[in-house]
């Protein structure tokens, strides 16, 4: 069997629709001890072709990460097999809150292996990140934050956060996971050794790396939602619970993001009025992430700025050259954070 894919967005979405599977999107990482990633993730590609599994995967020695969308009739045979390694027998699934919500959520499987499942620039060799922080269900996090003398931190980045979050979290201004680690020791933590600290991010897998890093570093008294924001708000809905977050969950498919609660708490990034819709930028040199309302897409045309709107009409070779002269274009274009002309 073929390891990888390769066919174009095209062929890959007429092959998904001719399938004309009902796809639930689920989420799950365990960090554990693997010894041969390749042939792990091999042995993967290899199973879940097979069950029409799609999505994004990353494989390492401490560990896996995996957002995947997989058929309906075939979460149980998927469950059994995955269950099948004792590392991940039991592990938790987390399954999306809307999540029927796209039609083709990815298009196509791709498992990577990579130094580590989650990139956090340490470089500590006595570090143990399965040292983690104690875990709280959904009800035990309303409890502990229901209280003053903690400190609720968000552990994702700013445009995630921006759209939605908990109820009086603090809210670090980073880019990137490995950035929020050494801004959090000290902007946030030092000098506060003695209070609670409660972690919370997507589904956990940020939280129970950094939970076990400020361990690491001497912090005793830390927490980290289990199941992260995903978890909690399937648990809020069947248990009945207080949901304390607000606005939208951002997630890494085609979705973008899933509504938790009715409240809008960002802004256009052009025209400031309420909106949490996020936007790629339609010119392809620049694909800058940023939230757009209705209107200004409108008139915008799905761009960020005056300059890509006009490069959008231009003919495909001419903007494929202007793209070339783009150094390290990944660097440049950012997240969006401010409101562009």
């Amino acid at each position: 069997m073929q390891l990888w894919n390769t066919f174009n967005k095209e062929e890959l979405e007429q092959q998904l629709r001719e399938k004309n599977h009902t796809y639930i999107l689920v989420s799950f990482y365990k960090y554990a001890h693997i010894s041969d990633p390749s042939a792990f993730r091999n042995a993967l590609f290899g199973a879940w072709s097979l069950l029409d599994v799609i999505g994004r995967v990353y494989v390492a020695k401490e560990g896996i990460n995996a957002q995947i969308a997989l058929p309906q009739q075939h979460l149980e045979e998927f469950s059994t097999q995955l269950y099948s390694y004792d590392f991940l027998n039991g592990v938790r699934l987390n399954v999306a809150v809307d999540s029927q919500a796209a039609a083709f959520p990815f298009l196509k499987l791709k498992i990577k292996v990579r130094d580590k499942i989650l990139a956090d620039g340490l470089n500590d060799e006595s570090f143990d990140v399965t040292n983690k922080g104690k875990h709280l269900t959904a009800q035990e996090f309303n409890e502990l934050t229901s209280h003053g003398d903690c400190l609720l931190v968000d552990f994702r980045n700013h445009y995630e956060h921006e759209v939605g979050h908990f109820q009086n979290a603090i809210l670090p201004d980073v880019d990137t996971f490995r950035d929020s680690l050494p801004i959090i020791e000290e902007k946030i933590l030092k000098g506060a050794e003695d209070k609670k600290v409660i972690m919370y991010c997507t589904g956990g897998i940020r939280c129970e790396k950094a939970s076990a890093w400020f361990r690491h570093r001497g912090f005793e008294n830390v927490y980290q939602l289990d199941g992260g924001i995903i978890k909690y708000a399937n648990d809020c809905k069947t248990g009945g619970l207080e949901n304390k977050f607000i606005g939208k969950n951002f997630v890494f498919d085609e979705r973008r993001a899933e509504r938790i609660s009715e409240h809008i708490v960002s802004n256009c990034h052009q025209c400031g009025a309420p909106c949490d819709d996020h936007t790629n930028c339609a010119y392809e040199g620049c694909h800058l992430l940023f939230i757009q309302c209705s209107a200004c897409k409108a008139k915008m045309e799905n761009c960020c700025s005056t300059a890509c709107k006009e490069i959008v009409h231009l003919p495909k070779e001419e903007q494929k050259k202007l793209r070339q002269k783009i150094p390290k274009s990944n660097l440049i274009f950012k997240k969006g954070r401010f409101k562009l002309s």
